[in-house]
């Protein structure tokens, strides 16, 4: 199979940041994905060398996945179709962006964990050139901008 380029799945030092953060509040995660043209099977998946589009193993994993994220108590809150990059890299570019809420980030772990989720999992991996996942602590609107307190 040809290397991956870009982030897809989380490093470990990134799960144990996350993990060092509270886990019984809710939370929020920003997801911004950019796909493939061509889905990246492993040689072993039966979807290997079908041709299948970026978009189209997306699909399947949001369809398989979706069970387990309501599941564990999983909603979209938000979903927007990028457009262009006013600021960033040039060149960067995303797809899909969307927000997921969790009742808490223990929600969300006990999610990634869950087996059939994983199973799930190697259609996003195939699908996906990059991504960004960010935890958002949700505040109320009309509030000072900037850093809450702790």
């Amino acid at each position: 199979m040809a290397e991956r380029i870009g982030a897809i799945d989380p490093t470990q030092e990134q799960l144990d940041v996350f993990k060092g953060l509270p886990r019984n509040e809710p939370i929020h995660m920003l997801n911004l994905i950019r796909l493939r043209e061509k889905a990246l099977y492993p040689p072993e998946h039966p979807n290997a060398g079908r041709g299948i589009s970026g978009l189209e193993a997306y699909r399947s994993y949001a369809r398989g996945a979706t069970p387990t994220f309501q599941r564990v108590g999983g909603r979209q809150i938000w979903l927007g179709d990028p457009q262009c990059l006013v600021i960033g890299p040039a060149g960067e570019r995303w797809d899909l962006a969307f927000i997921a809420e969790y009742p808490s980030a223990a929600a969300f772990l006990q999610m990634i964990t869950d087996g059939e989720y994983r199973e799930q999992v190697k259609h996003r991996q195939a699908a996906v050139a990059d991504s960004r996942l960010i935890r958002l602590r949700p505040r109320k609107l009309g509030v000072e901008v900037g850093p809450a307190d702790h």
